[in-house]
């Protein structure tokens, strides 16, 4: 199932939440900053043993690791950095499917069942909220083409502008994967 909600992606008892986060890895603005908050000083703790891959980058954009979620509801926090908008000229797409496919990828490496994303790099990196829409639901919707352990993806929006970007991709507010034929998603 995909579903689109407006929450407090901290809040939500799903295996793993997703963070938007910045190549360093240590914390942030916007999602970043609240899903440290919410997950203690532990998160930042895990995070610093994630190795650089090169000096002062720990994930590259596009990219996702895994950590605990400490003092979240979720088990675990999948952090993922999207890309900056510059126009759409400079891979953004690409980069931006790619942090929703490895997230996803790494969920069910982990056999999780649910994960929750926010709506990635929306926000202060500036992508226009209906093309990161477009991108989230085709992509995740592509992964649902093949089976997974996954059986359950919120893309979760704080703001209105954004949800309704979101919902409208979606096509509503919740659609069954493809490959899933248990009837709890008719």
């Amino acid at each position: 199932m995909i579903e689109v909600i407006q929450a407090d992606i901290t809040k939500l008892s799903v295996d793993a939440i997703v963070n938007a986060a910045n190549e360093r890895m240590l914390g942030g603005g916007g999602v970043d900053g609240a899903i440290h908050r919410a997950a203690g000083p532990a998160l930042l703790q895990a995070c610093t043993q994630i190795p650089q891959v090169r000096p002062s980058v720990r994930c590259p954009a596009g990219e996702a690791r895994l950590t605990p979620g400490f003092n979240l509801p979720a088990k675990y926090v999948i952090h993922t950095v999207g890309p900056v908008w510059y126009g759409g000229n400079q891979n953004e797409p690409a980069l931006l499917a790619s942090c929703y496919r490895r997230s996803l990828q790494l969920a069910a490496d982990n056999n999780l069942t649910s994960i929750a994303f926010p709506a990635i790099s929306t926000g202060v990196f500036g992508y226009p909220p209906d093309l990161a829409a477009k991108t989230a639901v085709a992509t995740v919707r592509e992964f649902f083409a093949t089976p997974s352990s996954i059986d359950r993806v919120s893309l979760v929006c704080f703001e209105t502008e954004v949800f309704e970007a979101f919902e409208s991709a979606l096509g509503g507010r919740l659609t069954p994967p493809r490959s899933c034929a248990s009837p709890r998603y008719t």
